[in-house]
C-alpha cells in the first residue's frame, strides 16, 4: 500500500503496475485506481478493435485494447485508452506503453465522461503524432471524432444512427469506414427491450 501523499516517478510507476492486480492511472506522480467497465462499454470496445484489427493487417499498424498504456511526456501522464493505434515505428522499443498513437478511441461512461471530454482530451493533443481522437457512447448510438487539423487545430464531427451518413462513420486518420450495426453488435440500451440471455 502506498502512503496517501506518496508521489511516484514514471519508473516506479511502470515497476508498481507491472505487479499489480488493479490498473491505475498516472498523474504526474500521482496514481487513480481505474473501475471496472459495463457490458456495452466492453462490447463495443471489442466490436471496433476486432474490425480494426482486420482493417490495418500487414499495414505496420498496431491496434492494443484497454490494457496497454499511453505516456504522454510533455504532462507526466500516462492513460489507459479503451483503444489505441500506433504506426510509429519507434513504439516497437516500448513494450508497457506508447508514445507515438495515431488514433485513440475513448468508449464513454458515467464516471468518466467528463474527464474523457476535458482534461484528458487536452493532454492527448498534446502528443503530436495524433491525428484522431474518438468518443463513442455507450447509451445511444453515437460518435464524435475530433481530427487534427494541418494547422493544428481540432475539427469535430459527430455521427449518428440515422444521420445523413446513414449507418456509417469514418475514422480518416487509419481510411477505416464502420457501420452503426457493426459497432453496437450485441449491445442493448435502456430503452430497449430485453433481448434475453444467450
Amino acid at each position: 500500500m502506498l502512503a496517501q501523499n506518496t508521489r511516484l516517478t514514471p519508473d516506479e510507476y511502470l515497476a508498481l503496475e507491472a505487479d499489480s492486480s488493479t490498473k491505475h492511472e498516472y498523474f504526474d506522480g500521482s496514481i487513480v485506481a481505474m473501475a471496472g467497465a459495463t457490458d456495452a462499454h466492453v462490447t463495443i470496445a471489442l466490436n471496433l478493435a476486432t474490425e480494426l484489427r482486420s482493417h490495418l493487417r500487414n499495414s505496420g499498424c498496431r491496434v492494443y485494447i484497454s490494457d496497454m498504456k499511453v505516456r504522454i511526456d510533455d504532462r507526466n501522464r500516462f492513460f489507459y485508452p479503451d483503444l489505441l493505434i500506433t504506426c510509429d515505428q519507434r513504439d516497437i522499443n516500448t513494450t508497457t506503453y506508447k508514445r507515438f498513437p495515431k488514433l485513440i478511441i475513448e468508449v464513454l461512461s458515467d464516471s468518466t465522461e467528463s474527464f474523457d471530454r476535458g482534461q484528458k482530451f487536452r493532454d492527448y493533443q498534446t502528443l503530436t503524432s495524433l491525428e484522431e481522437y474518438v468518443l463513442i457512447d455507450s447509451k445511444t448510438r453515437r460518435v464524435e471524432i475530433f481530427r487534427r487539423h494541418t494547422e493544428g487545430l481540432w475539427i469535430y464531427q459527430s455521427y449518428s444512427d440515422g444521420n445523413s451518413d446513414g449507418d456509417r462513420f469514418q475514422l480518416k486518420s487509419i481510411d477505416y469506414t464502420g457501420t452503426f450495426r457493426t459497432l453496437y453488435e450485441d449491445v442493448s440500451f435502456p430503452d430497449e427491450s430485453s433481448r434475453g440471455t444467450e
